[in-house]
C-alpha cells in the first residue's frame, strides 16, 4: 500500500527566542479563533524539539542551527500544512530558518513528533 505524502512547511528558531521574545501565543490564539469562525480544522503546531530535524531531508537545516549553538533539543517549530502562513510567519518573526519536508516517510514517519524537553526562560 503506497503511503498519501504530504508537504508540511515549517519555521525553526530558539524556543527562547519564540517564547520569551515574540508572541507566538498571540499569533495562534488570533488563527484559531479566525479558523473556528471559518469552521476550518487546524493545520498548525507549535512543536518543541521536532523529531523532524533528525531527517536527512533537513540536514542542511540541522547544520544551519549547530553553526549557531543550537542542537535540537532547544530549538521550537511552527509547522504548518498551509504554505502562506509560514511565509508570513517567517516575515513576522524574521529571525527564523524556513523550511519544508515531506512525509510520511522512513526517516519521518510522524511528521509532528517531538521530544518533551525542560524549558527554563
Amino acid at each position: 500500500m503506497q503511503k498519501h505524502l504530504t508537504t508540511y512547511f515549517f519555521i525553526i528558531a530558539s524556543t527562547e527566542f519564540f517564547l520569551r521574545y515574540e508572541p507566538v501565543e498571540e499569533v495562534f490564539r488570533e488563527r484559531t479563533q479566525h479558523y473556528r469562525r471559518e469552521k476550518k480544522s487546524t493545520d498548525f503546531w507549535f512543536l518543541s524539539s521536532p523529531d523532524f530535524l533528525e531527517s536527512s531531508q533537513l540536514s542542511g537545516i540541522r547544520n544551519k542551527l549547530l553553526d549557531v549553538n543550537l542542537p535540537k533539543e532547544m530549538c521550537s517549530a511552527i509547522v504548518s500544512l498551509d504554505e502562506d502562513f509560514i511565509i508570513w510567519s517567517k516575515l513576522r518573526f524574521n529571525n527564523v530558518i524556513m523550511g519544508s519536508f515531506v512525509a510520511p516517510t522512513d526517516d519521518i514517519p510522524n511528521p509532528l513528533a517531538y521530544s518533551l524537553v525542560s524549558i527554563v526562560l
